[in-house]
């Protein structure tokens, strides 16, 4: 009988469901990871016990958040997480740099746990239930001016969480992090914003003035974070502002309806930045390829974009999706050419030997391959949340999607290299730079200033 109700109780309180198994499947994937980065890491630190605990808090956290069908139980794991998250980037207490970086995510973070909290307050009243499958449910009972404001509030929180601009500060702040935390925050914290959004997709879906309101805000953040990152001479920095450039594209996907592909795009996205930082240690020995963003000529672009399109035809073939011009889902298709295209960018070489084409159409193919069955198999996990509905293709989606790859042609163009010398361009370098950096406080300007 006891065993019974303590059964009932937790199904009240956790209902799993595909989205709850997917991302317990990351986190629990890159918690192991960085905690066996840890062990080597931080050998001989004094603080690493306490440090190994936190990590253990912080995972359980994050899964009861996942898991929760509880408002105030998620709200929990989602508060919880995040205070974790600023005691373990403030691991040199000492180091005053630390300290401020700590301060500064804290209060972002209590901007968006106090919005959160009046959000589901609204919810419960609207609907009469702290039951989030309720009130998914049951999405007609959250309308009027209750239920829009408790909308717009759940859409900032997940703003401030995955940093997207202008709430972007704390994260290109919070590199006095150790590099096993950094790993953790790219890999998993900073995807809180995009699990909420998922999350409470169905109410947003029957509003599209939010969705477009998440469009351009994901838009400006994919299109500042991916400028700030070729303008960065420091790799973590450089690594910051890309996150921040993929939460933007992120929040864009979930603002075009295609929340699944978003989740796979959080996925992979978490996966990499782990892989990333984890690895920066050795990006001394990095050796650049001559073929990077404007070294290629004309007829080796023109020939990465004929596999492009090849790569972009394995992208249907693989998701199996039904792709249709007059919706957003075209734009996955747009966004596999252009991922096959720069892949095949970054190996042909027209002069070289035909073995060398061979390896690039060979790349545009897998590319392809890769990201159409990433899409495929978290749609099938996912189809039973109905996560995916794409949008009719308006002007708004088309002008983003104008921006993105007019920034891409240019990258490729060389357009930079042939305006550096222009008055307007440096103003324009410059500003970036300087809108790029981290806060003052949050930098150690000399070595005396930092206490090991």
């Amino acid at each position: 009988m006891f065993f019974t109700d303590l059964c009932n109780a937790f199904e009240t309180v956790f209902r799993p469901d595909p989205l709850t198994w997917t991302m317990t499947a990351l986190i629990l994937f890159v918690l192991v990871t960085v905690c066996g980065y840890s062990r080597r890491y931080l050998a001989g630190d004094n603080n690493y016990t306490e440090f190994a605990y936190s990590v253990l808090l912080l995972g359980i956290g994050v899964l009861v958040m996942v898991s929760a069908d509880q408002i105030w139980v998620m709200l929990a794991g989602w508060g919880i997480s995040n205070l974790l998250l600023v005691k373990l980037m403030v691991h040199k207490r000492q180091w005053l740099a630390a300290r401020n970086s700590g301060l500064l995510a804290l209060k972002t973070f209590c901007a968006g746990f106090g919005m959160l909290t009046i959000a589901f307050w609204l919810l419960s009243v609207c609907a009469h239930t702290f039951s989030i499958s309720a009130i998914l449910s049951h999405s007609n009972q959250v309308v009027g001016l209750r239920g829009n404001v408790a909308l717009l509030l759940i859409a900032l929180a997940a703003l401030t969480q995955s940093a997207i601009w202008p709430f972007h500060r704390w994260l290109i702040s919070s590199l006095n992090s150790p590099t096993p935390v950094s790993a953790l925050m790219h890999a998993g914290l900073v995807n809180g914003g995009g699990f909420l959004l998922v999350r409470f997709a169905p109410l947003y879906l029957s509003r599209p003035a939010y969705l477009y309101a998440l469009f351009s805000a994901g838009l400006i953040s994919a299109v500042l974070g991916t400028i700030w990152k070729l303008l960065q001479t420091d790799v973590k920095r450089m690594l910051a502002c890309s996150t921040m450039g993929q939460m933007g594209f992120m929040v864009m996907q979930c603002g075009m309806g295609l929340f699944a592909p978003a989740i796979s795009h959080l996925c992979w996205h978490g996966l990499f930045k782990a892989y990333l930082f984890l690895s920066s240690g050795s990006v001394v020995r990095e050796k650049r390829n001559k073929n990077s963003f404007g070294g290629i000529t004309a007829l080796s672009f023109a020939v990465s974009c004929l596999f492009g399109a090849v790569g972009a035809y394995m992208f249907i073939v693989a998701s199996g999706s039904s792709i249709q011009w007059y919706d957003t889902s075209c734009v996955m298709l747009a966004l596999a050419f252009m991922a096959s295209t720069q892949t095949s960018c970054s190996i042909t070489d027209v002069q070289a030997k035909p073995a060398r084409l061979v390896l690039a159409l060979t790349a545009s193919i897998v590319t392809g391959l890769s990201y159409g069955l990433s899409l495929r198999l978290i749609e099938r996990i996912l189809a039973p949340l109905g996560l995916l509905q794409p949008q009719p293709f308006n002007a708004l989606y088309l002008c983003g999607f104008i921006v993105i790859a007019s920034i891409w042609l240019a990258m490729n163009m060389n357009i930079a290299v042939r305006l550096q010398n222009t008055h307007i361009w440096k103003r324009l370098y410059m500003a970036a730079l300087n809108s790029s950096q981290p806060h003052s406080t949050t930098v150690t300007t000399l070595r005396t200033t930092y206490y090991g």
